[in-house]
């Protein structure tokens, strides 16, 4: 005799952003990015200084990302030495250890993974200064969407996309490929508001993170990611369902074992 719960919780998987959602835009990291990003526009790659703020914005909002956007109208410079510019000198020291979320992902069975924008030396830099690096089964970072091209392939090859990033549907079926995830069963937090709007349109169940009230495209909205507990609570009740479900499936089989045996 098996025991099955006929309840099939509604989620199975969390999948979180790092930047200003797993810490606050106040820890000044948003900042301090945005400015290397001038700077390395303007040092390497020798773009006018004048017009370089206004630039910057465009190939963000129309990119994704301005590494994307500076891809895409073509500059070129090494991934590596981006990263190293803009994401090496943040100032990591303003996160700090963070108990309370900690306890929070470590209470939930479930799936928990982080989708980053960010490359995986940045993603891992801010989870351990946040205490938080192994509450999560995967990381899906720039390098995962962005695999480098093998030295055997033709060296004029160039993809059709230069930068797969958020907040581009193919960067969420990448991930949901790579990470073998259902939208329907997942619930996304991310701070921004384009990536949650294209995040509700490939399915997946959004919360909008630092903000008190919904826009288009989110399901939920959280002022903190701290506040997790208070907005779903039934996250919890699965889990304390699904822990019950197992103790009284255990406890079945023993006394099952026990009566054959006897």
């Amino acid at each position: 005799m098996e025991f099955v719960n006929s309840s099939s919780p509604r989620y199975e998987c969390l999948l979180f952003d790092l930047d200003d959602t797993l810490y606050p835009l106040s820890s000044g990291l948003s900042d301090a990015c945005a400015n290397n990003i001038i700077e390395f526009m303007i040092e390497k790659l020798g773009i006018d200084e004048d017009g370089v703020v206004e630039l910057n914005q465009i190939l963000y909002k129309k990119y994704g990302t301005s590494m994307a956007g500076l891809k895409a109208v073509g500059y070129e410079f090494d991934n590596d030495v981006y990263h190293s510019f803009v994401h090496g000198r943040l100032p990591y020291e303003n996160l700090k250890p963070d108990p309370v979320l900690r306890n929070l992902l470590l209470s939930l069975p479930f799936r928990k993974l982080v989708f980053s924008n960010g490359d995986e030396v940045h993603v891992m830099k801010a989870l351990k200064r946040l205490d938080i690096e192994d509450c999560f089964e995967k990381i899906i970072s720039f390098e995962t969407l962005n695999p480098k091209i093998n030295d055997s392939c033709d060296a004029d090859y160039l993809p059709e996309i230069p930068v797969i990033c958020k907040p581009t549907e193919i960067a969420f079926e990448k991930a949901f490929e790579i990470a073998q995830l259902n939208p329907d069963t997942t619930l996304f937090f991310d701070d921004s508001v384009r990536n949650i709007q294209t995040g509700k349109a490939v399915g997946l169940h959004t919360v909008l993170v630092g903000k008190s009230e919904k826009v288009e495209g989110s399901d939920y909205a959280l002022k903190s990611i701290h506040n997790m507990k208070e907005a779903f609570p039934e996250l919890w009740s699965e889990s304390d369902n699904n822990k019950e479900s197992e103790r009284i499936a255990y406890t079945t089989q023993i006394s099952i074992e026990t009566s054959v045996e006897a």
